[in-house]
């Protein structure tokens, strides 16, 4: 497999194309005081979109996310992008970290050198990984897809021919979001490639296989409750991306303001950041991630992931298990979260761990927590 490497560098153009439009935004109106009760809130917003013009760099943000290794390979002809650090150690394991939406390859920039270079965080150099960040199709540097089918059983099938063209014939996978659902792909159908999973989300539409006659505990009925109530009350993103993509992509593709309060509401709303997004998210951060989605025009693509989710959704059949062993790492802002037991019916737990602080994003928001649970559950498994 040929695996050139690959720079990030936004044309010029692009760049020069997006302040007009930031300084011509056409503002909605709001209910005084509202805040972020109706949505994203629009002083926020405005206040954002200042620092945007006036403070925020991109080529700075640009060259920081160049200090890392990019590589762009062509896998059954389709282009993706990767990030790969070698680890500083005496016997790397390799690791696969898949992100998800709204977030993108960005998000692990703090936690890749935890991973990479224990030691020099205090770490045992054993703990070494080498770590490999690709952006799913139709995110970031990545190619678009532009036919059916393309979910995360199809992105675990890449995964695989990626990692052994890199002579990683086994490795180890984690993920968050889409990310753990690509994760749950691979340990269901190439469990013969995969050494363990990580994960810290349970896919949202994981439903494992029940007998005629099972019983649910109340635990689990209770998460099933809470489960519906949430995707009633916050869900509705999720909804219109299950069901119409195209049509909010018109949009979010047109106007950056409009596509930054889209996913910044997210961060906001997931992040255990207490209501102040800045408590867990620096602007700079916040503005890079969008800026990923607005120069590669790939929110319809990325959006799309959630109709393909809804055709071919993760309900395990009968006979379906995660038989490789599973680590899961439960942040309390993760919300809905199922219970261990919900859990057990279809994943192989091998480590079960509760966080007492951190939300959908934890590579950002607590990447020393996560890295130091990571290497903890793959420590017992190397070498196997």
């Amino acid at each position: 497999m040929e695996i050139p490497p690959f720079r990030i560098h936004i044309p010029s153009a692009v760049i020069d194309d997006l302040r007009p439009r930031l300084a011509g935004t056409r503002w909605p109106d709001a209910i005084p005081g509202s805040g972020w009760e109706y949505g994203a809130d629009l002083n926020y917003m405005k206040e954002l979109v200042d620092y945007w013009l006036t403070k925020f760099d991109w080529r700075q943000q640009e060259a920081a996310l160049n200090q890392f290794h990019h590589f762009k390979a062509k896998v059954d002809g389709f282009g993706i992008h990767f990030i790969h650090e070698k680890g500083d150690g005496p016997n790397p394991l390799p690791l696969v970290i898949t992100h998800g939406w709204p977030g993108s390859f960005a998000e692990m920039v703090k936690l890749i050198p935890l991973l990479t270079d224990p030691a020099a965080h205090g770490g045992d150099p054993a703990d070494a990984f080498d770590v490999v960040v690709p952006s799913m199709p139709g995110y970031g540097f990545s190619d678009r897809p532009h036919q059916r089918g393309m979910n995360v059983f199809r992105f675990a099938e890449w995964w695989v021919k990626l990692m052994t063209g890199l002579g990683y014939p086994r490795f180890a996978a984690q993920g968050g979001d889409f990310g753990a659902g690509v994760a749950t792909a691979l340990g269901l159908f190439h469990a013969d490639h995969i050494i363990g999973l990580h994960l810290n989300y349970i896919p949202g539409s994981y439903r494992p296989f029940l007998e005629k006659g099972d019983e649910l505990t109340d635990v689990e009925k209770q998460f099933l409750a809470d489960d519906a109530i949430w995707w009633d009350e916050e869900g509705g993103y999720c909804h219109l991306q299950l069901t119409h993509p195209q049509s909010i992509s018109f949009g979010l593709n047109d106007s950056p303001v409009g596509l930054a309060a889209w996913i910044i509401e997210k961060f906001r709303a997931w992040g255990d950041c207490g209501g102040d997004v800045e408590r867990r998210f620096s602007k700079d951060e916040l503005l890079t991630n969008v800026m990923i989605y607005w120069a590669t025009g790939t929110i319809s693509s990325a959006n799309r992931l959630y109709f393909e989710a809804r055709l071919r959704p993760m309900h395990f059949q009968k006979g379906q298990r995660v038989t490789v062993p599973c680590g899961i790492a439960h942040f309390p802002k993760e919300a809905p979260f199922p219970p261990r037991q919900w859990v057990e019916r279809g994943y192989n737990i091998q480590r079960w761990s509760d966080f007492p602080r951190g939300g959908h994003f934890p590579a950002l928001e607590e990447p020393e927590l996560l890295a130091e649970d990571i290497r903890d559950f793959f420590r017992p498994l190397r070498g196997k």
